[in-house]
């Protein structure tokens, strides 16, 4: 499967890559980087208690996703970037070489755990999330780190993360509210 999807990461080399892209991307990209923006904004939420669920929602479904992702598929799978299959890209690499496996792509599963967790929330801010998302995505073919069929894993882990973190918040809401003696909202 690795080499079959080569030829769209070269297409987009050859007809995408250069110029004024080059920085734009490096910098979306840098965006998902560790899912930092993410965090912040979940403990951002997390401080005001009109934001609060939002927050959780987020910051449980990033919880998921990384457990899915990081700890789970990636050893498990251990795929190889597309950089160390087409070695002639190693050294035209924009960015620092990932040292982790491919599959499924972090960037993208946080960045999509947070588009659900917004959904599923019904917070209007999930389509302006969706949008850098969707070009966070992008991004990590375009510098070549990661095969589209890892983007669109990590996508599609991303949203089911946002529905397991979403329920989880279901059910502890309550729990939490009875221990800490508040009505649940």
């Amino acid at each position: 499967m690795n080499v079959a999807e080569l030829p769209i990461l070269d297409f987009i080399q050859q007809n995408m890559a250069g110029g004024i892209l080059d920085p734009i991307m490096i910098f979306i990209t840098h965006l998902g980087d560790a899912g930092i923006l993410w965090i912040l904004a979940s403990i951002i939420l997390l401080c005001f208690p009109k934001t609060r669920k939002i927050g959780g929602a987020i910051a449980l479904s990033l919880v998921v996703e990384a457990l899915i992702c990081n700890v789970a598929l990636k050893p498990l799978i251990a795929r190889t970037r597309p950089y160390d299959v087409n070695e002639a890209m190693k050294s035209l690499l924009l960015i620092k070489a990932p040292t982790d496996y491919s599959f499924p792509s972090g960037h993208t599963g946080a960045a999509f755990a947070t588009v659900g967790a917004l959904f599923f929330i019904k917070c209007k801010a999930w389509i302006p999330t969706a949008i850098l998302s969707a070009l966070i995505a992008f991004s990590r073919m375009y510098l070549y780190v990661h095969y589209p069929t890892d983007v669109l894993c990590g996508l599609l882990l991303g949203v089911a993360s946002a529905y397991v973190g979403c329920k989880l918040l279901e059910w502890l809401t309550p729990k939490l509210a009875s221990k800490f003696g508040k009505k649940n909202k």
